[in-house]
């Protein structure tokens, strides 16, 4: 494809508009928005012509017909593991980036839990300079909050670069020393870096873990997967149906727990460090109460995401209480304010918090889902068609919201912004194939469901890096 395309034949839709238009894309940026009927190819022809003397290039465009489609600003992902170095039997970069574009992904940021831990600068951009050589989506690679996840050293924050590494983390589990962790805020307030909280009171989820444990090792008795299904089976005695779901719902108020006091705390210390603080797939009422709260005092350093399967999936019921994942899915209640929080502006961004595991994992017990490729489909079909909300408003959630949060120049269809873009149809309905995921990870709650919303194309700087079979 030409580097000077104009998109035809489409919706424009980003967190400001949503109507008929066409879009001039020259040299990876947008160059101009048109709004108006360009169905006709003629007529894009027309504007072409118009357009080529304007461009970088001055390379007549290339004609791309979105078919009615929706185009979209590519979705923003701040929260995602790529599993690479160390566990690629789980994913690898390639398989990564490649189900981040087929769900509409085009910049990623992917958490240090991995083997080694992501504990230094110049290990982050090996990472993200490997995985620049795919050509698929820019991944931001996190480095840990302390060093090697060991609890106490946070030396290697010392004069991090903001520009190499915008944001820290310890996801996968939280800093339990207070004081470590209030060391670590303060280096990335001097540094003006974001600190993603994955918060959860490490002595409260070591209370919870035997709870699962007993849980698990009965599922395996009666082979029941730890990703929720059971398709009705009828060789399970009710008994240990019961016993299953009685030890989980124990670990998942234990857990709940665990997120509240963890998520105060840290909001806590990053008022008293100065910093930035993302909370990270915030699950409970209490804990978005605690967000609400705190962004009042402090609106510009306290942001928050949620994830698609929080917002759709209830666990205090079979079989989605067995469906297991960190932090677990929750009441009917948290679920709601999930959403009621999106809609007013208290959780900023959706982050998938995509996280593959071999099948063989999943059925000892690893929590997590892979996320990516539903993303979009299980957000419009909650979001848009369930509850209202506008293409708009899930634009700003997944694409607007993130690149201001990291200071993107994405995000918007606007001139002068990057042209990643995805063509999606928020009407069709298709059924998940898990198998058929681009990702390593094949286990989904959402496998087997129909969801409405459906991404077609993905596009990089114009250039298309994904497009439905």
């Amino acid at each position: 494809m030409s580097s000077s395309v104009l998109f035809y034949n489409a919706c424009l839709a980003d967190c400001c508009q949503n109507g008929p238009g066409a879009l001039l894309v020259d040299d990876g940026k947008i160059q101009n928005v048109f709004s108006g009927d360009f169905s006709d190819r003629e007529k894009a022809a027309e504007l072409c012509s118009r357009s080529a003397d304007k461009t970088v290039t001055a390379e007549k465009p290339a004609l791309y017909d979105c078919c009615g489609l929706v185009l979209m600003p590519a979705f923003i992902d701040m929260h995602v593991h790529f599993r690479y170095p160390g566990l690629t039997q789980k994913e690898d970069l390639n398989t990564g980036l490649r189900a981040a574009v087929a769900g509409g992904f085009c910049t990623v940021v992917a958490m240090p839990n991995t083997k080694p831990v992501v504990s230094s600068e110049h290990m982050a951009a090996e990472i993200e300079c490997e995985g620049s050589t795919y050509g698929l989506a820019r991944l931001y690679q996190t480095v840990s909050l302390t060093r090697d996840f060991g609890g106490t050293d946070t030396s290697h924050l010392d004069n991090l670069d903001r520009m190499k590494v915008p944001v820290v983390s310890e996801d996968g589990h939280d800093v339990a020393d207070a004081a470590v962790m209030l060391d670590a805020m303060r280096k990335a307030a001097a540094e003006n870096i974001i600190v993603s909280c994955h918060s959860e009171d490490t002595a409260l989820a070591a209370a919870a873990k035997p709870y699962r444990e007993k849980a698990l090792s009965i599922m395996r008795t009666y082979s029941i997967p730890a990703w929720g299904e059971c398709s009705g089976r009828t060789d399970i005695p009710l008994s240990a149906e019961k016993e299953i779901d009685d030890s989980l719902a124990e670990a998942n108020r234990l857990l709940a727990l665990a997120e509240d006091t963890a998520t105060e705390r840290n909001l806590e210390i990053a008022r008293l460090a100065g910093c930035r603080i993302h909370i990270a797939h915030v699950s409970t009422k209490r804990s978005m109460e605690a967000v609400e709260r705190a962004k009042r005092e402090r609106p510009s350093f306290v942001t928050c995401e949620v994830t698609p399967h929080h917002l759709a999936l209830c666990g205090t019921e079979a079989p989605f209480i067995r469906a297991l994942v960190n932090p677990p899915l929750r009441s009917e209640e948290d679920r709601r304010t999930l959403i009621e929080a999106l809609r007013n502006g208290t959780a900023d961004v959706i982050s998938t918090d995509h996280a593959p595991h071999t099948m063989a994992d999943k059925a000892a017990g690893s929590p997590g889902f892979t996320g990516l490729e539903t993303a979009f489909a299980v957000c419009c079909s909650v979001l848009v068609h369930q509850e209202r909300f506008s293409l708009e408003s899930l634009s700003a959630c997944m694409s607007a919201h993130p690149a201001c949060i990291l200071d993107l120049k994405k995000g918007r269809l606007l001139t002068g912004y990057d042209a990643d873009l995805v063509l999606v149809d928020p009407e069709e309905e298709w059924t998940v194939d898990a198998a058929a995921f681009a990702s390593k990870g094949k286990a989904s709650p959402f496998n087997g469901t129909m969801l409405r919303g459906r991404v077609h194309a993905t596009f990089i700087g114009g250039r298309a890096v994904f497009t439905a079979a």
